[in-house]
């Protein structure tokens, strides 16, 4: 793990449930399916404050942080060039250096993996029954310029966004909907492709606009596409996510029809929850522990 410079990074633990009885209850309504909102108790924590995150980027490996230009359109095929600016700079400065950073994998730090861990700790009794194991608990802080745009695009993981600083407005759009994620798209990025997605204008009125304030949160279903547009202030933003035994099915599921469709074959898509995809993800870690099987047939 990453020995901080700083220490800054001394106090990682919460007084105080930062779900309240209410967003539990919404929580275990909704998952996992339903994107929803819910509501949390983490402001003004020592080690989300914009010098601590600064001194956070700083220390972290440089391919654990990415930052650019946050005046991007919503559709976006490549990821955008860097700033000329450090991490360093970037945080210190977002309130002028027309950027959005994103420090990726926080929970490197014993600090702010202690923290990832008491937050989903408070979630695993509703996770676990559902979708079986809370597994890679991966943490991600956003820190965005005003007016800032995250382009469209899907996470592999369970999501839970916590609004920490200044406003923003994620949009959702349907889980597993071909119209807005093609299963081509879904099986390429399982194989090793990119997340981002093509964007067409005729999408803006069919999303879920999720306005997100200081305290609240949302929780976005894996696969979901998405974009977020940031308010006129700087926004800071907590990302803590997991994987389950069913979302690893489903990645393999997806991987799998990817082979079976450069086989030639036209696959059916995997089921959503709660349906199972274990047969196909059983079949593609056969073919991944054993790739002399991926040759294609007749060959």
């Amino acid at each position: 793990m990453i020995e901080p410079r700083s220490s800054t990074f001394a106090t990682a633990s919460t007084a105080t449930q930062v779900f309240c009885g209410v967003s539990r209850a919404d929580f275990a309504s909704s998952y996992p399916n339903g994107a929803h909102k819910l509501s949390h108790e983490l402001a003004n924590h020592p080690l989300l404050e914009l010098e601590a995150l600064a001194q956070l980027g700083e220390a972290m490996p440089d391919a654990s942080v990415e930052y650019n230009r946050g005046d991007l359109p919503v559709g976006l095929d490549e990821k955008p060039g860097a700033t000329g600016l450090t991490i360093g700079q970037t945080i210190r400065a977002i309130d002028t250096s027309n950027s959005w950073a994103a420090l990726k994998n926080v929970e490197q730090i014993p600090a702010y993996r202690a923290l990832l861990l008491n937050l989903l700790g408070e979630l695993r009794q509703i996770i676990e029954p559902r979708t079986g194991r809370l597994l890679k608990p991966q943490a991600y802080i956003f820190v965005s310029s005003p007016a800032a745009v995250t382009p469209y695009h899907f996470d592999p993981e369970h999501n839970i966004l916590l609004q920490l600083r200044g406003n923003k407005v994620m949009t959702v759009f349907p889980t597993g909907a071909p119209r807005f994620a093609p299963d081509q798209v879904h099986e390429t990025y399982h194989l090793g492709g990119k997340r981002e997605l093509k964007w067409d204008d005729r999408f803006a009125r069919e999303g879920m606009a999720f306005p997100l304030a200081p305290g609240e949160a949302l929780y976005v279903p894996v696969m979901a596409p998405h974009f977020v547009r940031n308010g006129p202030e700087v926004s800071v933003s907590l990302s803590i996510t997991w994987r389950s035994d069913w979302s690893f099915a489903e990645a393999d599921a997806r991987a799998f029809n990817g082979q079976l469709r450069q086989w030639g074959f036209t696959p059916k898509p995997p089921l959503r929850w709660p349906g199972s995809n274990v047969a196909k993800a059983l079949a593609w870690r056969v073919l991944r522990r054993f790739p002399i099987s991926r040759v294609k047939p007749g060959n």
